[in-house]
């Protein structure tokens, strides 16, 4: 349930006696039963106060004719362009989000937004991100770039919000994976850790640590240490996951010792490799909804691992296949066989528990591959975990599942 409380004023006062609390609640449960005969309150609202409840009632009432509560939104762009700026007066972003949804979801509002002044109107969110390239290869070219500009905008708040950790969790990873005692090069060496795993061995007459074992780095040269294979299932279902997924891909792709690989698939797959420089670019490559072969997508992101051994294939996906499921599981158990670490995202967003095929789940976990839903803050440490090797199962309870519980 949306939270009903005004950006000022009534609000925030002092609740000085139990007749300014239950005053209080009288005017907060008008605000969410409404008004006529239904909400049986007895209060009355004005200012600050009446205008959101006209603003609750456009979206939720639907016009259903309950007193001062039936003003409903219609199909009028001016009308929704108004109410659009109305409840980002009366409501906090977050808020202002969810009923942005749901007036898409209840109100069919996805064809308002081919038009500009809508799109100008909006609080940008993963959301809308999602409904809005669910309805690119439908729109106008001016309401297009308009698109272009909601979405370029959620993006740089993702990125800003995710990118950093996710490249000190990364090159961290890297780092410890690559450590070797037997380092080939004087350059190699890790003098601090060096220095500190031979303190022992400390002389105080010559002043000096002489080293038993030596720490450095197995491979200190600008190569390619990993390669990670993202293969993104863009149905409709999975709208946010794309957009996340998107946004993490061309995080991986900037690091120059992971080679990244991004492909889409519904009922055909589409390798958006080329496009990883530029998220938004990506997001516009990507045409949400339609059938699903997983099977087809892992055959063809199968074919770009050249280093089984270093390699991290994710697949993400609500499991739900359109395809051959045997022939599916078949490559999934050759990819493991071969030293391929694979990864299945039920979901890759922060809408909860998603929804999924949970036999397809089981039979994978048969396999020894974990599957499990992944918040975007969770997952700069499962790609560490997974390039240092660690069961991921294990990493799953420890991080996912004990939090959630």
């Amino acid at each position: 349930m949306i939270g009903v409380e005004a950006s000022g004023g009534r609000g925030d006062r002092a609740w000085s006696s139990g007749e300014g609390v239950m005053e209080e609640r009288s005017r907060r449960w008008r605000l969410v039963l409404g008004g006529g005969d239904a909400d049986g309150t007895g209060c009355a609202l004005g200012g600050a106060d009446a205008g959101m409840d006209v603003a609750l009632a456009a979206l939720y009432d639907g016009g259903a004719g309950r007193g001062e509560r039936g003003a409903g939104l219609g199909g009028s762009a001016p009308r929704v362009a108004r109410w659009l700026g109305d409840i980002r007066a009366y409501f906090p972003s977050t808020v202002v989000q969810v009923m942005q949804k749901d007036a898409i979801e209840r109100l069919d509002l996805s064809r308002l937004l081919l038009e500009p002044e809508m799109l100008e109107a909006v609080e940008p969110d993963v959301h809308l991100v999602g409904t809005l390239l669910s309805l690119s290869r439908v729109m106008p070219e001016k309401a297009r770039e308009s698109a272009r500009a909601v979405v370029r905008k959620v993006v740089a708040e993702l990125e800003a919000k995710l990118a950093q950790r996710t490249r000190a969790a990364v090159t961290g990873a890297l780092d410890r994976s690559a450590r070797t005692h037997r380092p080939r090069r004087v350059a190699d060496i890790d003098w601090d850790r060096t220095i500190r795993a031979n303190l022992k061995n400390y002389l105080p007459e010559r002043n000096t640590v002489v080293p038993s074992r030596l720490v450095g780095y197995a491979r200190r040269q600008r190569a390619v240490q990993r390669e990670v294979v993202l293969c993104i299932d863009q149905s409709g279902s999975m709208a946010a996951s794309v957009v996340y997924s998107s946004v993490f891909g061309a995080v991986l792709a900037s690091m120059r010792s992971l080679r990244t690989s991004l492909v889409v698939f519904d009922t055909a797959v589409v390798d958006l490799t080329d496009r990883l420089h530029d998220p938004v670019e990506l997001l516009f490559g990507t045409q949400l909804g339609g059938g699903t072969d997983i099977n087809r997508a892992i055959a063809y992101g199968q074919g770009l691992i050249t280093r089984p051994t270093d390699s991290i294939f994710i697949l993400i996906s609500d499991l739900y296949e359109g395809g051959v499921r045997q022939e599916m599981l078949r490559r999934v158990a050759a990819m493991t066989a071969a030293g391929v670490q694979v990864i299945v995202l039920l979901a890759l967003s922060d809408e909860g528990a998603p929804s999924y095929d949970r036999d397809n789940a089981a039979a994978l976990a048969a396999l020894g591959v974990p599957a499990f839903a992944c918040t975007p803050d969770a997952f700069p440490g499962m790609m560490a975990a997974a390039i240092e090797r660690r069961d991921i199962s294990q990493w799953v309870e420890r991080n996912i599942e004990r939090n959630m519980a």
